[in-house]
């Protein structure tokens, strides 16, 4: 039987996961979210304060930590050595260096093996950042998702304050420019939009219109 693979890769707030997910759900595919991995390492460096300067310190903490993503259909929940933390990912805290740990060659490395055996034998749509141009370079359909920064900062403060965090828009708006940098620049797996991907902008999109764009190009595979 043949899989389907989709890499959906865009800035951060820009609308992408809300996609991803929402597309999975309808058409029964199987959704991963690249980022998380990233977050749960993240939240394991600063639970242990290790010093992620230190490669010594950072692969030994690398070596012991088990990151798990489940998918059920609806929701993802990912799990940090065995306990889960979906809901602490997207902390304050975690957004403030997960960027910088993201661009450690070791660390992608080990993500990416994870990712690419949990995604074994489905169809699966990968959210992220490098998703078409190392984590699935053969995907069958690539997508990059833009969006206007100071409408991704709203998304983002919008999203935090459910949560009960309440971030003024022009700190958040910085977070997401420095975190843009560091992903385009970084020297491992940086963020580029290929020229076989399909640009997709939702600055002005709703959330029904980005995600019925998206599912009508799945459609065409």
């Amino acid at each position: 039987m043949r899989y389907f693979k989709v890499a959906v890769d865009g800035l951060s707030g820009s609308g992408k996961t809300t996609m991803a997910k929402s597309a999975a759900r309808r058409l029964n595919w199987f959704y991963l979210e690249t980022g998380s991995f990233y977050r749960a390492f993240t939240l394991a460096v600063l639970r242990e304060k290790i010093d992620y300067q230190n490669f010594n310190n950072l692969n030994n903490l690398l070596a012991r930590t088990v990151i798990d993503f489940h998918w059920d259909g609806r929701e993802a929940k990912v799990y940090l050595n065995g306990a889960e933390v979906t809901g602490d990912l997207r902390r304050p805290e975690v957004d403030r260096i997960v960027s910088y740990l993201s661009e450690i060659k070791a660390v992608r490395e080990r993500m990416v093996r994870w990712q690419r055996k949990i995604a074994e034998g489905k169809n699966v749509i990968g959210e992220g950042r490098d998703i078409g141009s190392v984590l699935f370079p053969d995907a069958d359909l690539k997508v990059f998702v833009f969006c206007d920064l100071r409408e991704r900062a709203k998304r983002r403060r919008k999203e935090l304050a459910k949560k009960g965090i309440l971030l003024p828009l022009e700190e958040i708006m910085e977070n997401l420019q420095e975190r843009d940098r560091i992903d385009s620049w970084r020297e491992a797996s940086p963020l580029v939009r290929l020229p076989s991907a399909i640009y997709i902008d939702t600055t002005h999109l709703t959330i029904a219109e980005e995600v019925e764009i998206f599912i009508d190009l799945i459609k065409t595979l």
